[in-house]
This record gives C-alpha cells, sequence and structure tokens, in this order.
C-alpha cells in the first residue's frame, strides 16, 4: 500500500513484462534501419519539423534524426553513436546484431533462463569472439586498404563515385598521417554549389576562399614564416562613449598621426622579427594595408577562428592578439604559398609540414554536397585508421559466420545454461549475412546455410557475393573490413544488450498537462478581475 502510494504519479512496468517492450522497442528501432545495410541497401528520406529534406543510406542519421521517445532505444542509438564516433562505420551493424541477441535473449527467458545468466553467457562469448578476431585477420597492403574503403562507402553513393571517393580519402588520409598517426580534423571542407558529384577534388594543403589584401603583393613564395594574429591591424574604437574637446586645430592631426604611428609600429614589429605571412582574424587598415605591401609581407585578413587555428596546428605558429607585441617564438613555418582559381572560387592554398589537405566538394545541390561530405568523412575515418592499424577482415558477412562457427564449438565446452546464451550469441551475429542477403533480394537463410557450408570446407574467408547469392572468397574480390569496426560493433552491442537485459523494472513519470503561456496568461488576468 505504502508502494502504490509513493508511485500514483507514476506509470511501473516490472519483470518480464519490462523486458519484452524493452525488446520490442530494440526490435522496432533495427527494422528501422536494417533495409540499408550493405552495398544494396536502400535510402531513407528524412522530413524534419520545417519541411527539410534529406536522402540517406547512413544508419546513424537515419537515427540521430529520428524523435526517439523510448529510453531503451535511446541506449542502443547512443551505442550506435558511440560507433560512428569511433570507428566511422558499422553503426547499422551495431543496432541489427544488439536487437538480434535481445530477440534471442528473451527467447530464452520464456524458457526459464534468468536474464542475469544470459548477461554472463553474452559476456563470455564477447570476449571468446574478440580474441578470435585476431585469427581471422590479416596485414593489409595499399590496394587492400582502398578496397576497405571502397567496401564501406558501398551502397551509399554509386559504385563510379564511391570509388572515387575512396581514391580521394586514402590520398587525405597518406597527406595527413604524421608519425603513425592520422588526424581527421587536419582536412579541410570547402561545398560548391554547380558541376557534378564526380568534379570533386583532393588539394594538397589548407585552401580558404581568400584574396591577397594588396594587388601589388606576390601571392607565391616559400619557405617562410607565418604569424597568426587573433584581431586585426586597425585603428582602435573607444568602448565607450566618449567626448573630445578640440582646442586646438592642430589636435586631430597629432591624434591622427599617433594612431597612424602605433599601425607602423606594429608592422615594424613584424618586419623585426621576420614574418613573411600574416594572417588576421579581424582588418587591416588602409595605411597598414600599404606598409605591408612596401615590406613584402603577404597578408590575408578576415580568417575564420576554426581556419586559424588548423593554420596554427599545420604550421607549429602561436595565436596572438597583437602584432606589436608578437616574438620571434610566435611566428610558424609554411613550405609554399599559391592562390588558385577553382569554381570560379580563388582560393589561397598554403603547404606546411603539418599542413593537411582540403576537399572540394561539388554537387548539384545542398543536399548531394551534404551526403558527398558525410561520405567522404566516413571513408576518411576509415582510411585514417588503417594507415594507423592496416588489419583487416574478410567482409560480406564471412567474418560473422566464422566467428558463429566458433562460438558453437567454444560453447559445448562451457557447462551450465551459458551454454545457451553463448549459442544466442552466435546466433545474433549471424543477422548480418541475412539481412545482407535479404536487401541484396535473396533469401536470408537458405544465403546463410550455403556460407556456412561453404565456409567449412573452402575456409573462413568465403562470404556473399551480392551479386550472384552465391559464396565465394572476399580476400581475392577486395571485400574487406577493418577490425577496429567489427570489433566496436561486437563490444558496443553486446554491452548495450546487457545494459537492457539488467533492467526489471521501468519507472515513467506521469507528465501534468501543459497550459500554453498565452492561455496561462488570460487565466491569470480572469481571476484578478
Amino acid at each position: 500500500m505504502a508502494e502504490e502510494t509513493i508511485l500514483e504519479s507514476t506509470e511501473r512496468t516490472s519483470g518480464r513484462e519490462a523486458l519484452r517492450k524493452n525488446v520490442q522497442a530494440a526490435i522496432a528501432l533495427a527494422g528501422a534501419v536494417r533495409s540499408t545495410l550493405g552495398p544494396k541497401g536502400l535510402d531513407k528520406l528524412l522530413v524534419d519539423d520545417s519541411g527539410q529534406t534529406l536522402v540517406t543510406n547512413d544508419g546513424v542519421t537515419v537515427l540521430e534524426s529520428a524523435k526517439v521517445e523510448h529510453p531503451v532505444a535511446k541506449m542502443i542509438i547512443s551505442a550506435s553513436s558511440t560507433q560512428d564516433r569511433v570507428a566511422r562505420d558499422g553503426t547499422t551493424s551495431t543496432v541489427v546484431i544488439c536487437a538480434e541477441m535481445l530477440r534471442n535473449a528473451w527467447q530464452l527467458v520464456r524458457q526459464g533462463i534468468h536474464p542475469a545468466t544470459i548477461a554472463r553467457g553474452y559476456a563470455l562469448a564477447e570476449s571468446f569472439a574478440i580474441s578470435a578476431l585476431d585469427e581471422l585477420s590479416i596485414d593489409a597492403t595499399r590496394e587492400q586498404i582502398h578496397a576497405a574503403i571502397e567496401t564501406s562507402l558501398a551502397g551509399k553513393l554509386d559504385q563510379s563515385m564511391g570509388k572515387h571517393l575512396a581514391n580521394l580519402a586514402l590520398d587525405a588520409g597518406e597527406i595527413i598521417v604524421n608519425e603513425g598517426r592520422a588526424d581527421p580534423t587536419m582536412v579541410k571542407v570547402i561545398k560548391q554549389t554547380g558541376g557534378s558529384m564526380n568534379q570533386t577534388a583532393l588539394i594538397t594543403g589548407l585552401a580558404l576562399a581568400k584574396s591577397k589584401i594588396h594587388p601589388e603583393m606576390n601571392e607565391r613564395g616559400g619557405p617562410g614564416s607565418i604569424l597568426l594574429l587573433d584581431g586585426g591591424i586597425e585603428r582602435r574604437k573607444t568602448q565607450l562613449d566618449t567626448k573630445l574637446n578640440i582646442t586646438s586645430a592642430g589636435m586631430i592631426d597629432a591624434f591622427r598621426k599617433s594612431e597612424s604611428k602605433s599601425l607602423l609600429s606594429q608592422v615594424e614589429n613584424l618586419v623585426e622579427i621576420g614574418c613573411d605571412l600574416l594572417v588576421c582574424k579581424e582588418g587591416i587598415d588602409e595605411e597598414a594595408r600599404q606598409s605591408l605591401s612596401n615590406n613584402g609581407i603577404l597578408t590575408y585578413r578576415r580568417v575564420e577562428k576554426k581556419d586559424l587555428d588548423l593554420l596554427s596546428r599545420a604550421c607549429g605558429a602561436n595565436l596572438v592578439p597583437d602584432a606589436g607585441r608578437a616574438g620571434k617564438g610566435d611566428l610558424g613555418a609554411f613550405i609554399k604559398t599559391r592562390e588558385e582559381l577553382r569554381g570560379g572560387i580563388n582560393n589561397w592554398i598554403l603547404d606546411a609540414e603539418d599542413g593537411g589537405a582540403t576537399l572540394i566538394v561539388r554537387g548539384s545541390t545542398d543536399g548531394i554536397l551534404d551526403e558527398v561530405e558525410r561520405c567522404f568523412a566516413d571513408g576518411l575515418g576509415v582510411a585514417c585508421q588503417l594507415l594507423e592499424d592496416p588489419v583487416l577482415l574478410p567482409g560480406a558477412g564471412a567474418t560473422q559466420v566464422a566467428l558463429a562457427r566458433r562460438l558453437r564449438r567454444h560453447a559445448e565446452s562451457v557447462p551450465g545454461r551459458e551454454q545457451m546464451a553463448i549459442e544466442a550469441w552466435a546466433d545474433a551475429l549471424e543477422s548480418i549475412p541475412r539481412a545482407l542477403a535479404g536487401n541484396a533480394g535473396y533469401d536470408g537463410i537458405d544465403s546463410l546455410l550455403k556460407l556456412t557450408a561453404a565456409q567449412n570446407s573452402g575456409g573462413d574467408s568465403i562470404g556473399l557475393d551480392l551479386l550472384t547469392g552465391e559464396p565465394n572468397d572476399t580476400i581475392k574480390r577486395g571485400v574487406l573490413e577493418p577490425l577496429n569496426i567489427t570489433r566496436q560493433a561486437i563490444s558496443g552491442a553486446t554491452e548495450a544488450a546487457i545494459s537492457i537485459l539488467r533492467i526489471d523494472d521501468v519507472l515513467w513519470a506521469q507528465m501534468d498537462a501543459q497550459i500554453p503561456d498565452g492561455v496561462q496568461e488570460q487565466l491569470q488576468g480572469f481571476g484578478a478581475e
């Protein structure tokens, strides 16, 4: 009675009913993105509240764009978002595997197996599968890395564009790799409406849609030193409303000469410390502009803060607030600077030792530009991972089936009911080849049985050929996926499934009816009368 009184404003679901509803939410969520999986996956048309549309094949984009209220669905979306942030691919696989684990767990619960036992079995299966991945992995060559990037982009764009973006992503990754580490943020993206997607190009160096501030400045040069100014070289404006009391005719001239002297002294300091290239966040006064040109200092102004940060990392320069106080220690180094006209827009391009790269994205609409940018970001993320850790696994469902076969043999050595949970976990992995086959128009169960039999006689690298529906060697075909993507998908899906299995009570706080502000004001006014 006391418990009912305490929770009188709360809707409560507990026990098996809570688990059943949570599993239903997970299955419904996976159903929303399953059809996007693989090279034959279909696209989703997303429409927001304002009527803006988005066509995408990316599972995590679909999930993050949807308005999802169920807490369990949000937990799985969070696992998918983590997969995207860490591995840049495998987001749909994470959701599908997690939902299948929960579906299989529900069947075991109905047979009388406790969720805690299932959770222990799932943890054992995950540990075994992660260790078994090393047996299936191969060391990648450059051609295989390119093939893996192309595999990750399959189905997101047409085949020719996917191959083109895979080339660009690998080239960009090789440009920014430094001492075995590759930072994807060192690739800048510029989107230009017009032309076709195939005109998307990669530029070595950081490109900004800027022109030199004075026509007599030489836009080509290098190597040299660069200074980044978090401000400008302008006449100072008073921060408070003030009035000047002029008592003589010469006071205005003296005031202007003092300002000019301050501007020129900043330029003189730049000359003294040996600055060859100046990049400013704010503007440059006309008098300072002429002085900079006379002293041979190439200058660009009105550069965004994020671009200044990129230049700082590329050139090793400090971002200083005042040109007059800058020292030699604040300078960075660049290799070459130039200006090029691309797509009717003048671009200033700077090469530095860690100078990064710039992708010029072309497309007929803003929606196409956004989709190309997303696909390139995924391809670049995969490229960076493989350049840091060049280890690959067979794709097209081969790895999942190979792990499932190993797990079933391993389950025979595990006493207790955890054995059934390990087998259920193995069944969940096989949801990937079933979904791949189904999206390609083949029967999922028949394709899985063919693949399992083919691996038993032909080896672990046998996967599905979605053009013919028959199993064949994925390594020879170049259908490969990075080890990190599969490992993260398995771990993320298992952790999410175990967390949901451990929930046996769901409490929903009942929301009071909300009165619109305008109506509330009218009611208050009515009461006052």
